[in-house]
């Protein structure tokens, strides 16, 4: 059985690599946060023209019809790099739609997503900070064959750049779905301040939203299992991600060991330096491994999938969490400044840390799904 990416995958990756390093060095990243505008029109435009919007919807609607394997292979350079694009909400957002959207609405919708005229996040989140059904409170009154939605959303990935709101909520008592547009009346959407400023995070209000019938998904399978598969590819997306950023900040470090001399000798030759550094480079390995199966188990379909989704967000949140840290500290001093990059890589830890579920949420659902 052969377990690595294929040639394409491969191609895949160099591409994405050369484009990033090209137009959006962390020079260009610290760039973007610090202005807090969001990224810019034209490199989103470029990164749809690239076709990364769309990679794994299907090809009727725009996309290239690829799988989650493919995306992660994306994902993790976008990590590696730390790009500031709401380019996971975005593919969530499209992914909760293929998943729960009839064919007119998929047809409606989806190409919009692949193209980049329209910018996706899902608005999972509510006060009580439950993830998954039993966290939806928010409740739809029925009028004049539309839904009325007053609420919020809280921690929305992207809430500032999005255009285009996946949105659960109850209506008599029962799971749904709905689409919601920034420009509908009473949508209010907004970033807040957070400690990693490449990925920004805020909040959705309703204020008397009405939702069309056309605009609450079908979910033929049901909102719950539609809800589930989100959050497993959910988990699965930003560990992949997380992987990446955890093997750019080890590289950063090594490089750094390599270089720093203490008391006539590079610091990488102590051992409490080249130690933390092999340890690190086992979490990443481990985690990847993870990664690479959960995305497989979600593109076949497994049994386990959501399991091995669990299990990868887990153990990366975990991982990533410690070599954060730890990064920062065999910097020494420098590490903890403004302007150097190890402090990026720990900020991004804290951020992907509770994002989709924390270390406990999907260790309780690993114990679930394996029977415990």
């Amino acid at each position: 059985m052969d377990f690595g990416f294929t040639e394409e995958q491969e191609l895949l990756r160099a591409e994405v690599r050369k484009f990033l390093d090209a137009s959006c060095p962390l020079s260009e990243v610290r760039r973007i946060a610090e202005a807090g505008d969001g990224l810019p029109a034209e490199l989103w435009k470029q990164v749809a023209e690239l076709g990364w919007l769309g990679l794994t919807l299907p090809e009727a609607h725009g996309g290239a019809g690829l799988g989650w394997v493919d995306l992660v292979v994306l994902l993790e350079e976008i990590g590696r790099s730390l790009f500031p694009a709401p380019l996971l909400s975005t593919t969530l957002a499209g992914a909760a739609i293929a998943a729960a959207g009839s064919p007119a609405q998929q047809a409606a919708l989806l190409p919009r997503l692949a193209d980049g005229s329209a910018t996706g996040t899902l608005a999972l989140l509510e006060g009580d900070d439950r993830l998954g059904p039993e966290g939806v409170a928010l409740a739809g009154r029925a009028e004049d064959e539309a839904v009325v939605l007053d609420g919020e959303k809280l921690f929305v990935h992207d809430a500032g750049a999005a255009t285009l709101f996946v949105v659960p909520f109850r209506s008599a008592g029962e799971l749904a779905l709905a689409v919601v547009e920034r420009d509908a009346d009473g949508v209010v959407a907004e970033d807040v301040p957070g400690i990693d400023l490449t990925r920004p995070t805020g909040r959705l209000r309703l204020d008397g939203v009405r939702v069309a019938s056309d605009a609450v998904l079908a979910a033929p399978e049901g909102a719950e299992a539609a809800l589930e598969r989100i959050l497993d590819l959910a988990a699965c997306g930003v560990a992949a991600e997380m992987v990446g950023a955890a093997e750019a900040a080890l590289q950063l470090t090594v490089g750094y060991a390599k270089d720093r001399v203490q008391f006539g000798e590079p610091i990488g030759r102590f051992q409490g330096v080249k130690h933390p550094l092999a340890e690190m480079y086992v979490d990443v390995e481990s985690v990847k491994s993870l990664v690479y199966y959960a995305a497989w188990a979600l593109d076949e379909r497994q049994p386990d999938a959501s399991l091995a989704a669990s299990r990868a967000k887990a153990y990366a949140t975990e991982a990533f969490a410690r070599i954060g840290l730890d990064v920062v500290q065999l910097h020494g001093g420098i590490g903890y400044t403004w302007e150097y990059d190890a402090q990026l890589f720990l900020k991004r830890a804290k951020w992907a840390r509770p994002a989709y579920g924390d270390a406990p949420f999907h260790y309780e659902r690993v114990a679930a799904h394996g029977g415990l």
